[in-house]
């Protein structure tokens, strides 16, 4: 089988934002050396890297993401639960300050990978 390139990962940065002091601003930058897709979104308009932030409040169909990467705490996730899993990615990953056990349980009960970890570090370490 042949290994997955770095472009066939369509990654969807939740809670991505303009701020360059934010994580989500620095994943977006890393993505974007490492030569990932990405599709910014969140509730905060703009642009990152060139892509335009998708507004997270109009649910929009997205289609053939393989990472989700969450940079929204918990107590700001569960409107967003059902959508995410909807979008049926292969994996999510829970960025510190992220995990959520009762989305853990509902995303791997639909065959999702999920991973508590630092997608800055995955890809530091070419581990993404």
């Amino acid at each position: 089988m042949e290994a997955e390139k770095m472009s066939d990962k369509l990654t969807l940065i939740v809670g991505a934002t303009t701020n360059a002091s934010r994580y989500a601003y620095f994943a977006a930058s890393r993505l974007t050396n490492a030569g990932v897709p990405f599709i910014p979104i969140g509730i905060k308009s703009g642009e990152v890297f060139g892509e335009k932030i998708m507004d997270l409040r109009t649910k929009p169909e997205l289609q053939n993401i393989h990472t989700i990467t969450l940079y929204i705490g918990p107590s700001n996730q569960e409107e967003w639960i059902d959508y995410l899993i909807s979008l049926q990615p292969k994996r999510i990953i829970f960025n510190p300050g992220t995990e959520n056990p009762v989305f853990f349980t509902k995303a791997k009960a639909k065959g999702i990978e999920v991973l508590q970890a630092c997608t800055l570090v995955m890809l530091g370490s070419n581990q993404y």
